[in-house]
């Protein structure tokens, strides 16, 4: 599982002309999930997110959470993150999971987001032509792979 994590101070998702999630302080978290995904990386990457301290404190330095700072989040389903650019300039998807699998990991990603942050969280619809916008504040951009764990 690998998300893509961007501190922002607006975010919002856009399905056939209508905005369908927004959020104002938070993080917009790009999502990719791959074949092998566990309950494991969903919990364990949910806390990773909930709890990274990249909000600034009092003295404008990265100290304070999502939780801390009673932020929102926009989580977006992105096969994309799993593409693998190594032959030619058509990137590949095949490490991406298929619907079948990935669909059920999203809907537990969202519940375990919701749970670890303790409010709803504003999302896109798995699958959807989506039109996503932000103000990335900072910039602070995260990656993080659940199977490298750095």
């Amino acid at each position: 599982m690998r998300g893509v994590i961007q501190r922002v101070t607006r975010a919002s998702v856009t399905i056939d002309g209508k905005i369908h999630g927004e959020i104002k302080n938070g993080l917009l978290v790009l999502l990719g999930i791959e074949n092998g995904d566990t309950h494991e990386d969903i919990e364990w990457l949910s806390s990773k997110i909930v709890n990274l301290r990249i909000f600034n404190d009092e003295n404008g330095v990265m100290n304070i959470s999502l939780k801390d700072v009673k932020g929102d989040i926009l989580l977006i389903s992105q096969f994309t993150l799993h593409a693998s650019t190594k032959k030619g300039n058509r990137p590949s998807y095949i490490r991406a999971s298929k619907p079948d699998i990935a669909i059920p990991i999203y809907e537990k990603m969202i519940s375990q987001l919701s749970s670890d942050l303790g409010k709803e969280i504003q999302m896109g619809i798995f699958g959807a032509d989506m039109k996503v916008e932000l103000l990335n504040d900072g910039p602070v951009t995260i990656i993080i792979d659940t199977k490298s764990k750095e």
